[in-house]
């Protein structure tokens, strides 16, 4: 994809991976619209020039506020880049919290698809348009810790595989970017082997540019080899992570 006079919708990126998206993308000469739920986090991001939407996509309304925001807009990528991690482990104390699962599967699963269907008639209007949604490694096989989590990436990506097929022929392109374990927020506390979050996004960014299908992003790669050898020995492994 020519990313030059392209415009991009970025959820989540006012921060971590989405906040080197959105830099990245505008170098590349796309006129950027973004989403964040954090007002200070809005703030510095309009602060540094771009047009922000403050709306937490973990809820219905979040949805209406960022698709009346866009209403009229032509938008030529739309990037499903939020998302969110919760706690749901039997093996700790007490029971896990239903209701912060339940927002992070609407953040992570309902909201991109709530945005695809909104907007695909705006994208299948433009010459060259591209849907990326970032899932994770996880989607691949999945970590004993976070299995909402998980699940809720799994799902994107068959999504994504499934609407692939379905917009074949179509101006429409769907790239599913797979991150490694990244130096954000969601990560604080996991290990010291983390990808810079700039080059998690230089790679998604150069895949969109490459009309990819896919990005394995860094260590992903090597598990994507493994599950293609033995699935079973790639759980084994995440299931320990």
């Amino acid at each position: 994809m020519q990313l030059q006079g392209k415009t991009a919708l970025v959820t989540g990126g006012t921060d971590g991976i989405g906040g080197h998206l959105i830099r990245q993308l505008r170098g590349k000469g796309v006129t950027v619209i973004t989403q964040g739920r954090n007002p200070e986090r809005c703030a510095a991001t309009r602060a540094d020039r771009f047009e922000v939407i403050e709306a937490d996509l973990g809820a219905q309304a979040g949805i209406d506020a960022v698709l009346a925001a866009l209403s009229g807009r032509q938008i030529d990528i739309l990037i499903n880049n939020a998302g969110a991690g919760v706690d749901h482990d039997f093996r700790d104390p007490g029971l896990p919290d239903l209701a912060a699962a339940d927002a992070t599967i609407f953040l992570n699963l309902n909201a991109p698809i709530h945005l695809i269907t909104a907007l695909m008639p705006v994208l299948k209007s433009r010459p060259e348009a591209m849907i990326v949604n970032v899932t994770s490694g996880l989607a691949i096989a999945p970590r004993a810790g976070g299995p909402v989590y998980c699940a809720t990436k799994a799902a994107l990506r068959s999504y994504s595989q499934a609407l692939r097929a379905q917009l074949k022929g179509t101006t429409v392109h769907v790239l599913e970017a797979l991150p490694p374990v990244v130096e954000t927020k969601l990560t604080a506390g996991r290990g010291n082997r983390k990808m810079p979050p700039e080059e998690c996004a230089r790679q998604i960014v150069s895949g969109i540019e490459s009309n990819a299908d896919e990005v394995n992003v860094g260590a992903v790669k090597v598990l994507q080899l493994v599950h293609s050898i033995s699935p079973a020995l790639a759980r084994s492994i995440m299931l320990r992570f």
